[in-house]
């Protein structure tokens, strides 16, 4: 099973200011390369070969840096925000001409080390709508906001804690386009608000992963990530990104 892969790169990134204030965060520096050739490098070798960047602040910047995505063998599309935000969830609804019938979606500040071709056959199993991924987290690596049983998010909520939520969004989802049809066409959206949306009347799939993730959203998260990085390297040299 091998879906294309949008990744949501077009938020301001105001946590990891003064650093963000040129550049958009795809382009922060993880061992001298660029974040986002990490995260192309990762899904090639998970077999995903068409990704679609959804890119608004400095997005021209993240096209020009990457390209076609020939260089890593891979086909990348990128899709413009416009003048208006129109928040995560509108930014893959504008991005659906691109993306086809069924994606995966990640985060653009998300390095995620699972297995993406088990997680993609686990939704077409499903016959839900979307599909998220989660960690048992029990609030240790952020506020847990998902209670996860019988194979099913019961319950998504980023806003309100609730005891029974011991598992975390691990960052990386998938969809159906058909899911947008519930939304009116224009104006802002947040992904959130469809994965709540679709937790409510039981049809989102959940995904457990037992390895924990790496972020770049924050100072803590990138100074871990570039860590983690710079061992795998060291482990690897192999292992590069594709760009210097």
């Amino acid at each position: 099973m091998n879906l294309p892969v949008a990744i949501l790169a077009g938020g301001l990134a105001t946590r990891l200011r003064p650093l963000t204030e040129r550049i958009p965060k795809s382009l922060v520096e993880v061992g001298g390369t660029p974040f986002a050739a990490h995260q192309i490098q990762l899904l090639r070798r998970h077999g995903v070969n068409h990704i679609v960047f959804c890119v608004g602040h400095l997005g021209e910047q993240v096209q020009l840096a990457l390209g076609d995505g020939g260089r890593w063998g891979v086909r990348l599309d990128y899709s413009f925000d416009g003048p208006l935000l129109l928040g995560t969830g509108g930014a893959l609804r504008r991005a659906l001409p691109m993306l086809g019938e069924s994606f995966l979606v990640l985060y653009g500040d998300s390095y995620l080390e699972c297995d993406y071709r088990s997680i993609a056959e686990a939704f077409v199993k499903s016959g839900k709508q979307g599909l998220m991924t989660v960690f048992l987290n029990e609030d240790r690596w952020d506020k847990s906001n998902v209670v996860f049983a019988d194979g099913l998010i019961q319950c998504y909520d980023k806003q309100s804690k609730r005891p029974a939520m011991t598992h975390i969004d691990y960052g990386l989802g998938a969809l159906r386009a058909d899911v947008f049809n519930a939304y009116p066409k224009d104006g802002f959206l947040d992904l959130a608000s469809v994965y709540r949306d679709l937790a409510a009347k039981g049809g989102l799939a959940g995904y457990e992963v037992a390895e924990r993730f790496y972020e770049i959203g924050s100072t803590n998260g990138l100074d871990e990530t570039r860590w983690h990085l710079a061992s795998k390297a060291a482990s690897d040299p192999a292992d590069n990104s594709g760009i210097k």
